[in-house]
């Protein structure tokens, strides 16, 4: 949340409130949306690092609110993001550990594992379906949001199959 925070804030000051709307906008409904008191509580730690300055603002008939905008040392730190690459593929996964631990404890059968987790990644990508289509394609970031989830999980159920005949090759 940090970076995407400050990313928004080299735009131009906005307050906590402000930031959680343009995040749900651009990213639309596929993307979690993000807590407010999560995001209060990181601009504070940004604030504290030195990466963004608060200054309170008066409004007659309301609380005062907080406008936050970048300094130099979070402008530097957006653009050290934007230059790095990511990481490579997940190599630790948990449905991964599940599959080769689940022979050593008896506790639970690998094809069943896949068969679980395979309907899961289809049902995941039937409700991301629905929400492409609720989406529309007017919102492009969140339309490549989907498309992307949805490849993702395509390759993971291409390699769910790979694991199952595998597996079945041993027995």
């Amino acid at each position: 949340m940090r970076l995407p925070l400050l990313a928004l804030l080299a735009r131009g000051p906005a307050h906590g409130y402000e930031l959680k709307q343009d995040l749900e906008q651009l990213l639309g409904s596929a993307y979690p949306q993000p807590n407010v008191g999560q995001i209060y509580v990181t601009l504070g730690r940004l604030e504290k690092s030195g990466l963004i300055e608060g200054e309170e603002v008066e409004q007659t008939g309301r609380p005062n609110k907080k406008i936050y905008r970048l300094t130099d040392a979070g402008r530097e730190a957006v653009s050290v993001w934007f230059q790095k690459p990511e990481d490579e593929p997940r190599v630790r996964d948990e449905f991964f550990m599940k599959l080769a631990l689940a022979p050593q404890t008896g506790l639970a059968d690998q094809i069943a594992l896949i068969n679980k987790q395979r309907r899961q990644y289809l049902n995941t990508m039937r409700n991301l379906s629905k929400l492409a289509a609720a989406e529309g394609r007017d919102n492009r970031i969140a339309h490549l949001l989907i498309e992307g989830a949805m490849l993702h999980l395509q390759a993971d159920l291409d390699w769910l199959e790979r694991c199952q005949e595998e597996l079945e090759e041993l027995e």
